[in-house]
């Protein structure tokens, strides 16, 4: 039997990058970057995967600039809403397989505990509109999928918060940051590693699972905290030699073009239940992360 291949979009970005390590020995992994794949071009998207032919898509590519999406809407919706659904429609023409990332943006904040994955959905800026547009297409292609929201997304590379408190820390003796937000920061190998050991699952089950198993699923790390807790505890386990002062603040006193939800916590239960994964918290991860 020949072995499988698996098409990986979005290599240089933060999952990106940990999934073309992750996914070794599920298959042949082709990775691709912006180059070879650009979610902004669809016709390109097509003809690659048209001539790859490949068993499983995974896609964490995305057009992940929030603020700028308010402005960029077209480019926004055509990455995040479009393409997904134009990946999903040739892996439902070639037999694949397709994995997505979506986010804790497709909600709008207002519920008291965490969101479960049938809770309404009413995202409140253009990148959570876009994003919440390539899961109804994903889920329109009648493609098998496994679409992952995640939130808060930090690794050691790229653009994210982790780096910029990193950078902020060591030029300035004191930061203001966002304390009425609440959420749960995810460490970009955490979706690596679980996606992983979820697509190991299907290789092992065989037939019939990816029909059984479809669907959206919350992957986010354990626990929750501020953007502000969020700050204090990489300064307090990081080796900067001085820390800055971390000033909470309203998100009312750091307006942005875009709106953030007040509340972006997720219940990791249906994961759980599904795959029997559970997330580490969110702290430990950052520790490691941080060790690294």
């Amino acid at each position: 039997m020949s072995e499988r291949t698996i098409l990986l979009t979005g290599v240089n970005g933060q999952v990106g990058f940990e999934l073309a390590r992750t996914l070794q020995g599920l298959g042949r992994v082709v990775a691709v970057d912006r180059s070879r794949l650009d979610l902004g071009d669809l016709d390109q998207v097509r003809r690659v995967v048209r001539e790859l032919k490949p068993s499983l898509i995974v896609n964490p590519a995305a057009y992940t600039a929030v603020d700028k999406a308010e402005t960029d809407v077209d480019a926004a919706m055509r990455a995040n809403g479009e393409a997904p659904g134009v990946l999903a429609e040739e892996a439902k023409r070639v037999g694949a397989a397709l994995v997505h990332y979506s986010t804790d943006y497709v909600f709008d904040g207002t519920k008291e505990g965490a969101y479960v994955e049938e809770d309404a959905v009413n995202p409140q800026n253009v990148y959570g509109k876009s994003k919440l547009a390539g899961e109804q297409a994903i889920a329109a292609s009648g493609c098998d999928h496994l679409i992952f929201r995640t939130s808060w997304v930090y690794g050691t590379r790229g653009k994210n918060f982790l780096l910029t408190m990193l950078r902020l820390g060591a030029e300035r003796d004191e930061l203001s940051v966002v304390a009425d937000q609440i959420g749960a920061p995810t460490w970009s190998v955490t979706i690596a590693a679980l996606t992983a050991n979820v697509l190991a699952q299907s290789v092992a089950a065989g037939d019939g699972w990816w029909a059984e198993k479809s669907g959206v699923y919350h992957l986010t790390a354990g626990g929750s905290t501020s953007w502000h807790g969020f700050a204090q505890a990489i300064f307090e386990l990081s080796a900067l030699e001085k820390r800055p002062e971390v000033k909470p603040i309203p998100a009312s006193a750091y307006p942005t073009p875009a709106i953030r939800p007040a509340n972006s916590r997720m219940s990791g239960a249906r994961l759980r239940e599904v795959f029997g994964l559970e997330a580490p918290d969110w702290r430990d991860a950052l520790s490691l992360c941080l060790a690294r």
